[in-house]
C-alpha cells in the first residue's frame, strides 16, 4: 500500500498483481508510453498528454506535467507511513555529511558553491537520468565543503557529489 499526495489530497494507491486500486476503486486508465519521459492516458473517454518533469528521489516528489498544468506527487511507502505514524524521521534522526547519487546520469547543473550554506531541501543539482531531469535537494543544513563532481560529468550510483 501507498499513500499519493496531490495538490493537497491524499489517495491510498494497493498494487495486487496485474490490478491497481486508488482509494479502493480499480484503475481503468489507458496509458500508451510516448518516451522515457512522456506518456498518453485515457480516462473516462478524455486524453490527457503527461510529461514526467522532475523526480526528487530523496522527497519522494515527482512533478508531472498534464496537459500543460504543473502537478506535484508525494509518494509515501508502508515503511514511510509506519516511521511517520510513530513521529520518526529518518533524514532528521541522521546527521549527514554527503551527497550520493542515487543513480547513475550525467551532471547537467550546479547550483551551489564551495563554502556556501544550504538548508535542508535546497536545490543541489540537477542530475539527468534515462532522459529525465531530478533535482536533487539538500539532506540537511550545512556549509558546502567539496563539490567533488563538475558540470557534464558522468556519475554513477552511490557516487559523492558533495562534502558537507
Amino acid at each position: 500500500m501507498y499513500k499519493a499526495q496531490i495538490n493537497n489530497q491524499t489517495f491510498e494507491v494497493t498494487i495486487h498483481k496485474d490490478e491497481v486500486r486508488i482509494n479502493d476503486n480499480i484503475l481503468n486508465w489507458d496509458v500508451e508510453k510516448i518516451d522515457e519521459r512522456n506518456f498518453h492516458i485515457i480516462h473516462n473517454n478524455k486524453c490527457y498528454r503527461t510529461e514526467v518533469v522532475s523526480v526528487d528521489v530523496l522527497s519522494r516528489k515527482v512533478i508531472l506535467k498534464i496537459n500543460g498544468k504543473l502537478v506535484e506527487v508525494e509518494l509515501k511507502d508502508k515503511l514511510s507511513l509506519m516511521l511517520e505514524k510513530l513521529g520518526i524521521d529518518i533524514t532528521a534522526s541522521s546527521k549527514i555529511n554527503e551527497v550520493k547519487a542515487p543513480m547513475p546520469g550525467l551532471i547537467l547543473e550546479i547550483q551551489i558553491e564551495e563554502g556556501a550554506a544550504v538548508a535542508k531541501g535546497d536545490p543541489i543539482m540537477i542530475l539527468e537520468a534515462m532522459k529525465m531531469e531530478n533535482v536533487l535537494k539538500s539532506p540537511g543544513e550545512g556549509i558546502v565543503k567539496t563539490i567533488k563532481v563538475q558540470k557534464g560529468d558522468s556519475v554513477e550510483k552511490n557516487q559523492v557529489l558533495v562534502l558537507f
